[in-house]
């Protein structure tokens, strides 16, 4: 039973669609795990009302909450204080409400992403070499940023829009190489770690045509993708030999910070928690 000595504190996430949503099984059981007379709700709000709804939680007693699909961008426009993190890759996905009623953006996707491999691998460093990126949208903005900032030499990032990876490299530095699908191939063998950002692959989408067959089988593989658990991309990379990492841990280390940005408590990623949430997928 929650401690009635703490003061009650709201949090949430919003997005459109949202009842696919994770978050509210991770932070609801870290506010009964530490005892924090809290709740964290699901929020299905459209693009039109999206700003209004922020400044109002900010009067109605929300502590922060996390922005999803397609509100990041937005969030960094209505926000009063902007992280640098989040300031260089336009988006947030975290945001705090101060008592006098200013809004602070953030973005812990990046971080979720780096703790995430660094949880299931201890070793492994970015700076081993290079990387290919698929995709160039906000979550490859992220995790781009994320490994250059962890020592990447070099990404590449290969996206079906060419205006959006030059934009990407633009903003964010030339150690991003822009490469073409019809010359993935011929890069397979040297790189360290590919990440597949897009949404290709998610239940209720297309799946990733990619072919691993000329992939290293030392090379890392991830895909961000959660829902299924393990993606057809992550199922060749297996049987290439390859190491692999799901996009689940992503979510609950991407949670973690931004819990400890609102309370200044680092939460545990715990067994309990992981069945918990593992057992709200379908079987």
């Amino acid at each position: 039973m929650a401690n009635r000595g703490i003061h009650q504190t709201i949090a949430g996430v919003i997005g459109t669609p949202i009842d696919q949503s994770k978050s509210p099984y991770i932070h609801n059981y870290w506010f009964n795990y530490y005892a924090m007379n809290g709740y964290y709700v699901p929020l299905e709000v459209s693009r039109v009302n999206f700003e209004t709804v922020v400044k109002a939680l900010s009067k109605m007693g929300f502590r922060g909450v996390n922005v999803t699909i397609p509100h990041k961008e937005k969030a960094i426009q209505i926000a009063d204080k902007v992280s640098d993190n989040a300031a260089v890759l336009g988006a947030a996905n975290t945001l705090t409400f101060s008592t006098d009623g200013k809004i602070y953006a953030d973005n812990t996707d990046g971080y979720g992403f780096i703790q995430n491999i660094k949880e299931i691998y201890p070793n492994w460093r970015a700076n081993q070499g290079s990387v290919l990126v698929l995709g160039a949208g906000g979550g490859a903005r992220s995790i781009v940023c994320a490994l250059l900032n962890e020592g990447a030499p070099e990404v590449y990032v290969s996206n079906r829009t060419v205006e959006r990876s030059q934009t990407l490299k633009s903003d964010l530095g030339n150690r991003i190489k822009l490469v073409e699908s019809i010359q993935l191939e011929k890069m397979l063998n040297k790189i360290k770690l590919l990440v597949n950002t897009t949404s290709l692959g998610m239940i209720g989408q297309p799946e990733l045509k990619f072919d691993i067959n000329k992939l290293n089988p030392k090379t890392l593989v991830c895909d961000i993708v959660y829902n299924p658990l393990e993606t057809k991309l992550l199922r060749d990379a297996k049987k290439r030999g390859c190491p692999t990492v799901g996009g689940l841990g992503m979510l609950f280390h991407q949670a973690a910070q931004s819990f400890y940005i609102w309370y200044g408590k680092k939460p545990e990623v715990t067994l309990p928690l992981r069945k918990l949430v593992l057992d709200t997928f379908e079987k």
